[in-house]
């Protein structure tokens, strides 16, 4: 089945499924496109019982596609740069601290706690799996998606300095929370005995700075090709260059693709950048074409998280194990946000509740599902893939669906 076609029909039913949405259902849209998703699917595992044509060519179509490959290395890059473009830099310079700790000690904390807590259920619960693969889960699931994240914040009414906190730590923890799971999962391929602290520090190290480094880089150089032309469809395209030539240079390099173009992203979009470099047209159409291509792959993206059930091994005891899982991954946040918040709460005044608020809106996406899908067999990966796939559309459709609410029971005192 050929890449074109492939396209066209997840363009086509994101046309349609947005359409529902936006006509009958009336919510986020990356929540509703998945609902509407999943219930298509659902209709088209029951149609299959009388005919199985719809089902098989479901089913061709998602397993033609490689969603670790194509959102990781792929679609990831696109989505951080037009958030982070879009992001007020300012207050992200203010909230700093915080931001680097939730997106290091945080995914850090979070990924040992929930791979501890799911070692001991999965025991009680007779699965013999080790532990290391248990922290692989850990890492998969502590990263917030800043894709669903962002999408949603803007419709919850959330404080702008606590929006800032959640989006910059999606923003930067995505990038992070790959980096750890790529080393545990190296640990665990090589086995512990194989791999020493120099091996985990110098590929952290490469992985992190380097992108950080690479993204810089670009964005400064953006800047400066930007700045001495003044055609708003050649600077449309230089930033496009960024991402798509960025994202090359980190994957040849070994570098986080995702933190170059935060990075990146962050700097063009800098407002003493952008008073700079662009004029109000330049910058009218440079914030357009990337807003379009920010709401086009996401609603992708989600067609496709909804149309991966496909895969699931659904077992009894895998569904009860991500039933248990989603209160477990929602503890283990909020312990990790703890000392974070409190080491910075007098001093950046951050608003009641917000640990609450923070792990409540701290939602799950993609990137998950992506990293679970690149397990190997033998690191149980249907059971952590059954359990994951849970704990996001949990996150999505109730914590999504509701966070705007948890927001409004604290605005008096916001």
């Amino acid at each position: 089945m050929d890449a074109y076609f492939i396209a066209t029909v997840l363009i086509f039913l994101s046309a349609i499924f947005g359409y529902i949405n936006v006509r009958f259902l009336k919510m986020p849209n990356t929540i509703g496109l998945m609902i509407i998703t999943i219930i298509f699917t659902l209709i088209i595992l029951l149609i299959s019982v009388f005919d199985t044509t719809l089902l098989e060519l479901e089913k061709s179509i998602i397993s033609s596609i490689d969603f670790k490959t194509v959102l990781l290395d792929e679609m990831l890059s696109f989505l951080l740069f037009a958030g982070a473009l879009h992001t007020n830099f300012e207050q992200l310079k203010i909230q700093r601290w915080p931001i680097l700790l939730f997106s290091t000690l945080g995914v850090l904390t979070s990924t040992f706690l929930v791979g501890i807590a799911m070692f001991f259920i999965l025991q009680v619960l007779s699965f013999e799996v080790n532990f290391i693969y248990c922290l692989l889960f850990g890492a998969l699931i502590s990263p917030t998606d800043p894709i669903a994240v962002l999408g949603i914040l803007k419709q919850a009414g959330v404080p702008k300095k606590l929006e800032t906190k959640i989006v910059g730590e999606s923003l930067f923890n995505d990038g992070v929370g790959v980096v750890v799971f790529l080393t545990i999962f190296q640990i665990a391929k090589s086995g512990v005995e194989h791999t020493s602290a120099i091996d985990i520090m110098q590929l952290f190290g490469q992985e992190v700075l380097g992108g950080i480094a690479l993204g810089a880089v670009l964005g400064w150089v953006s800047y400066k090709l930007l700045k001495t032309i003044d055609d708003y469809d050649i600077e449309v395209i230089i930033t496009l260059a960024a991402v798509m030539g960025g994202t090359v240079i980190a994957h040849k390099l070994h570098l986080s693709a995702p933190l170059a173009m935060v990075t990146a992203g962050l700097i063009v979009g800098n407002d003493t950048v952008r008073s700079a470099t662009m004029s109000d047209n330049t910058e009218k159409y440079v914030d357009k074409f990337w807003e379009l291509i920010d709401i086009l792959l996401n609603a992708v993206l989600f067609v496709l998280i909804g149309m991966e059930m496909l895969l699931l091994v659904f077992e009894g005891k895998y569904i009860i194990v991500g039933i248990i899982a989603i209160p477990v991954v929602l503890f283990c946040r909020y312990i990790s946000l703890f000392l974070p918040i409190n080491l910075f709460k007098k001093k950046l005044d951050f608003v009641p509740k917000t640990n609450l608020i923070m792990t409540w809106g701290g939602l799950r996406g993609g990137i998950s599902i992506a990293l679970a899908l690149g397990l190997s067999d033998d690191m149980h990966r249907d059971l952590f893939l059954v359990i994951t796939y849970i704990v996001v559309v949990f996150s999505i459709i109730v914590q999504g669906l509701t966070v705007g609410k948890l927001v409004d029971k604290y605005k008096k005192e916001v």
